[in-house]
């Protein structure tokens, strides 16, 4: 894989081996010449809406506010330390969602989202730690930051943001645009505004095993086919009527002990889960919806791409979008593979592609799932 500035001129294979998940990473110009994808004006839109998740963050005196969104006002750009916090840019902005993908050496499942932070002279969210990796391109104008690999992770209790109580930096830099700071999870760090400025943020998907486990009983409670009904024909005279009996005890353990979950089951619970759009995406169908007819010689000639929001992702014979599954046959597989690798897929090939996969493309087309080019 050839080197790129994005990673400082080391290929994503000696990122991955060297830092990510061990240690930060500072690049300097990772993205020589970056400009903001969006004004103040359109971001402060963006948090007015109800879908878009949004924080405004003020400090006075070390006293600490946060108010979530719809932000319908902003303080004025003269007033020093706030900031604005906007998240999935990337849902809502084709240019996030290029800047985001520029970051798919790391798998669609673990990429998350790319939020966008707006902060006067001085603003900031104080000294904390992420539970995921990030990576915090500057965008417009400079910020500093302080960070360091403290085991104390205790909070300052009584605060709306979770603000170290101890922290003890080692490191510092000062970003300019095009620079890049990568940490590992838990790492602390704190990162100041000087003047008026605009940090990106690229977060990763870390789950925990008991969200994880907690959604999977969940979904495989259907699939559960335990046989029959407790008996005990060889019943005695109880002693003890208020204890439950020995031998209940152990056959309820054997009949419960005969649930088993496959690799496949968590092939399929996994995916659903991760294609799973978050609780505040919306997809929106065309208004006017094309005939079936016509929306195939569309495609055969402009082919299909993906909605921003759409997550695609695959394993084996399985497909999975936006938390639906369905198995495949191979030459399905691959046309719907390179669809979910690319995120779009050509007039030529779709024109080849099978009566199910059209009728599926068609589908979610109307929902809004994948759109005409």
């Amino acid at each position: 894989m050839k080197k790129s500035t994005l990673l400082g001129n080391i290929t994503p294979a000696e990122f991955l081996r060297d830092y990510w998940h061990k240690k930060p990473l500072l690049i300097r110009q990772a993205i020589p010449g970056f400009k903001p994808l969006l004004t103040l004006a359109a971001l402060a839109e963006m948090a007015k809406q109800n879908h878009i998740e949004s924080r405004l963050i003020t400090s006075v005196d070390g006293d600490w506010d946060m108010q979530h969104g719809p932000l319908e006002t902003l303080p004025p750009t003269t007033q020093k330390q706030w900031t604005m916090l906007v998240q999935g840019a990337n849902l809502y902005h084709k240019g996030a969602d290029a800047l985001l993908r520029q970051f798919r050496f790391i798998p669609d499942a673990r990429l998350d989202d790319l939020m966008i932070s707006y902060a006067t002279d001085g603003g900031g969210v104080g000294p904390h730690f992420d539970s995921y990796d990030v990576f915090l391109l500057q965008a417009h104008g400079k910020r500093h930051w302080r960070i360091g690999p403290q085991k104390d992770l205790s909070l300052v209790e009584g605060k709306p943001l979770k603000i170290l109580a101890n922290f003890k930096p080692q490191e510092e830099f000062l970003l300019e645009p095009g620079d890049m700071l990568y940490l590992p999870p838990h790492y602390a760090h704190d990162g100041v505004a000087v003047g008026e400025c605009m940090t990106y943020s690229i977060g990763f998907r870390s789950p925990s095993y008991q969200e994880l486990g907690e959604a999977f009983l969940q979904f495989m409670a259907d699939s559960i086919d335990l046989p029959g009904r407790y008996g005990d024909p060889a019943l005695e005279v109880s002693k003890h009527p208020a204890e439950i009996p020995r031998h209940m005890l152990a056959t309820i353990t054997e009949e419960i002990n005969k649930v088993r979950f496959t690799e496949e089951d968590v092939t399929i619970f996994l995916g659903e889960h991760l294609s799973e759009p978050k609780h505040n995406v919306f997809f929106t169908g065309p208004a006017k919806p094309l005939t079936m007819g016509r929306f195939a010689q569309s495609v055969a000639k402009k082919g299909v791409v993906l909605s921003l929001k759409t997550l695609m992702l695959y394993r084996g014979k399985h497909v999975f979008i936006n938390g639906e599954s369905f198995a495949v046959g191979r030459a399905d597989k691959t046309l719907l593979d390179a669809l979910a690798n690319e995120r779009t897929l050509p007039g030529p090939l779709v024109a080849g592609a099978s009566d199910d996969v059209m009728e599926a493309l068609y589908t979610w087309y109307q929902d809004g799932w994948l759109e005409l080019p």
